[in-house]
């Protein structure tokens, strides 16, 4: 089963979910609004998609945290402290495909990729 990670109102991840019903893919929707981050799995994607990617500095919600929580957030502890506490700051959607694999962001070649990937197996 496929899991999407993120938040309803981002056109990110609407365009992500948007594309999956496209092709008529079964996925599950985690929205950080109502279920919150799921903590077991943010080592995992700090890990392997790497802390600074998956921690969002482009944001609307970075942009909006006074200097003291920015500076809290230069390493992975105080990152992940900090997705935790404001879900707004991950990057979306992040998306457990149905091999394992993750992936970050949305674009439609992204998406082929990993669909196809996970179909093959």
């Amino acid at each position: 089963m496929i899991t999407l990670y993120g938040i309803p109102n981002c056109d990110t991840v609407k365009r992500a979910r948007a594309w999956l019903d496209e092709q008529g893919l079964a996925y599950q929707f985690h929205d950080y609004k109502k279920q919150g981050v799921p903590a077991a799995k943010l080592p995992r994607w700090m890990g392997e998609l790497g802390w600074d990617k998956v921690l969002n500095r482009a944001g609307t919600t970075w942009r909006k945290l006074d200097e003291a929580a920015k500076a809290g957030a230069s390493d992975a502890a105080g990152a992940a402290a900090l997705m935790v506490a404001q879900p707004s700051v991950i990057k979306r959607p992040i998306v457990e495909w149905a091999d394992g694999r993750l992936s970050l962001g949305f674009s439609p070649e992204l998406f082929a990729a990993h669909a196809a990937r996970a179909a093959a197996r």
